[in-house]
């Protein structure tokens, strides 16, 4: 019985201290909140016609964009129709804010010409230029020449689209040239509209927008949106390059409608001459891959070029989630200064700290020296949270929170309490004459089923907190639950074989134990 009890205290202490250990050596840290490192908040307001299915929609595309680029417990919560985005501890907050920003549909419209804009353009007193006129027909530069199919920008069998990333020292035709000088961050302006002869031979709807490349774009009316594609777009790396690979819907609702805007663009034909498709989100244009293929019969698109590996996997993010059938405007946004929140941090581990000394002071008055049996299962349970919570921030994204330590520290009275109930029954087991050997095993026999009934209630509380609530409330259940099972492990894997061990071991014969002193010879009246 002894060494079974012994292996049981050895083992959970083992656990705690390895847990502990690999997480401090490993160097992971618990991921932090918005309210204890700072990050931002965006209020979302929806604008135009909307139905309350399509809201619903609305917001699992956010939830899913938010959650691709990696935001530590995001909080996306419904306040009526208005939708309020938390992202905590951003590493590139106006990204962040951009991808969460974009909520219009995506459109796929046919280039009629590009050109670069005229970096001094914008400027006060001056006219916006560019450097681009309507030539009748754009060639490709060499640089971005189209592989041939199954060469190396071909995938998984899909049709390749080649992204035009045009040097700066390229011409796009004998009368196109692109500015040395001009540079993304100088690119301010939309090109100069065309000459009334010009615009006259235009088709309705189109415009010239501006690209994430620098370059201005003079496209055509929108010919398809983002739902032609299915929600599957990956960033795949072919070689030394990246590349975006997207599957297309079947039939009227995507591959057809995809097919007669590529058909169009691949024979050149007057609304699209070259041969470019321009994906745009929100009035940007974000690529302008030329088409390879008049029909794509696999199924699948593969866009490629120029791309770093964040442009690939933006350029993916958007594909995927780019069709959003709510039209919203930011109309709020907060951040919270990393500053307020180490603030909350101090504060909320003072707090937590100063709770402990209190308890085991109180402790170590009422029962004496078996209070630092409550101090080092406290110590024990609290290590492995703490290495069970820093696991899942870097497995699965959970973030720590002001609730969720608010969870944790009432989580304390509950652990505080099963010792209580403990140590009660076994003052009144030595008060009615019994041995101290004998009084621990039956008080621990009661106190179990009291200490397991308690915390299947606290459990079963937290559980449907997490249920039913969202944001702070569901953080505060979750680590209250967490707490909770962690106490029923250390009843009986630390509490129990510890005390136990200490009322068999021959220091505790002829002492008091809880302010009573054991009689001898009391086993008769067991």
């Amino acid at each position: 019985m002894n060494r079974r009890l012994l292996a049981s205290l050895i083992g959970i202490l083992l656990v705690a201290v390895v847990s502990v250990g690999l997480t401090v050596a490993s160097g992971d840290a618990p991921s932090l909140g918005l309210d204890l490192q700072g990050g931002a908040s965006i209020t979302l307001q929806p604008e135009g016609e909307y139905d309350a299915v399509a809201l619903e929609v609305a917001v699992e595309i956010i939830r899913s964009r938010v959650d691709a680029i990696g935001v530590a417990e995001p909080e996306i919560i419904r306040q009526g129709d208005t939708v309020v985005v938390n992202l905590p501890g951003v590493k590139d907050q106006q990204r962040a804010l951009d991808i969460v920003g974009r909520t219009g549909d995506l459109q796929l419209r046919p280039v009629l010409q590009s050109g670069s804009v005229d970096p001094t353009a914008g400027e006060a007193g001056t006219t916006p230029t560019t450097e681009t006129s309507l030539p009748t027909e754009t060639s490709v530069p060499t640089e971005t020449s189209l592989p041939t199919e199954g060469g190396p920008g071909e995938s998984r069998g899909g049709r390749v689209m080649v992204d035009t990333t045009i040097p700066t020292d390229t011409t796009i035709a004998t009368d196109t040239t692109i500015s040395t000088e001009t540079t993304v961050a100088a690119t301010t302006v939309a090109a100069t509209p065309l000459d009334a002869a010009a615009q006259s031979e235009l088709p309705p709807d189109s415009e010239v927008l501006l690209g994430r490349d620098g370059f201005a774009y003079l496209v055509g009316p929108v010919a398809a949106t983002g739902l032609v594609f299915e929600n599957n777009a990956q960033a795949n790396i072919q070689g030394a390059n990246w590349s975006v690979v997207v599957q297309l819907r079947n039939g009227a609702a995507g591959a057809d409608i995809w097919n007669a805007l590529t058909s169009r663009c691949f024979s050149r034909d007057a609304t699209c001459p070259t041969a470019q498709i321009a994906i745009v989100l929100d009035g940007e244009v974000i690529s302008a891959p030329v088409v390879q293929e008049a029909v794509f019969s696999g199924g699948e698109v593969q866009i490629t070029g120029n791309f770093t590996e964040q442009d690939a996997r933006d350029l993916a993010r958007v594909l995927e989630f780019g069709a959003v059938p709510v039209k919203f405007a930011v109309s709020q946004a907060q951040t919270v200064s990393p500053t307020l929140g180490s603030d909350s941090l101090r504060a909320a581990l003072i707090s937590g700290l100063v709770g402990l000394v209190l308890v085991f002071l109180l402790m170590l008055t009422y029962y004496r020296f078996v209070a630092i049996i409550v101090f080092v299962g406290l110590a024990v349970s609290i290590g492995i949270q703490y290495s069970i919570i820093t696991y899942l921030s870097r497995t699965n994204g959970l973030a720590l929170s002001l609730s969720g330590i608010a969870g944790i520290i009432v989580s304390l009275g509950i652990a505080v309490d099963s010792y209580i109930v403990f140590f009660e029954r076994l003052k009144d087991e030595l008060a009615s004459g019994r041995t101290l050997r004998n009084s621990a095993q039956r008080s621990f026999e009661g106190a179990w089923r009291t200490v397991l009934a308690a915390d299947s209630v606290s459990f079963l509380a937290a559980a449907v907190l997490w249920w039913l609530t969202v944001g702070s409330v569901r953080g505060f259940a979750f680590f209250l639950g967490l707490a909770t099972l962690a106490d029923v492990m250390i009843v009986w894997f630390f509490t129990r074989p510890a005390m136990l061990l200490l009322a068999r071991s021959k220091f505790m014969a002829t002492r008091s134990m809880l302010g009573i002193k054991p009689r001898k010879g009391a086993e008769a009246n067991s």
